[in-house]
């Protein structure tokens, strides 16, 4: 695959997906869509034109992101795992994806997309 460069963001904090927007628009890359809640990440999947995505673990109310990793992988879309847990808060059927360490950093952004 070539590199990645339409990006899906899943993350429930609004402050912290903004600051990913901002990290993507400094790598030249596109944000296709931020979601918030697994039913906004599985329709803006559907929806297509995605070359990856960063997909918080954690969702707000409980919520996790593997049925949006699931249907990525269904589609072959690549994925960071984004987490501020271990590796075992990782579901074993995607810890062969990079894993994007709480806090952000920029480089660290730009080090797991180009893992892909």
């Amino acid at each position: 695959m070539s590199v990645p460069k339409r990006i899906l963001i899943v993350e429930d904090e609004p402050l912290i997906a903004m600051m990913l927007e901002d990290f993507l628009d400094a790598l030249d890359k596109e944000v296709v869509g931020t979601a918030d809640t697994v039913a906004g990440g599985l329709e803006l999947v559907e929806g297509g034109g995605i070359d990856a995505a960063i997909l918080d673990v954690n969702l707000r109310g409980g919520e996790q992101s593997w049925a949006i990793a699931d249907a990525l992988a269904a589609v072959g879309v690549p994925f960071v795992l984004a987490t501020g847990s271990g590796g075992d808060a990782i579901a074993e059927a995607h810890r062969e994806m990079p894993v994007l360490a709480k806090p952000f950093t920029m480089d660290g952004v730009e080090k797991a997309l180009a893992a892909l």
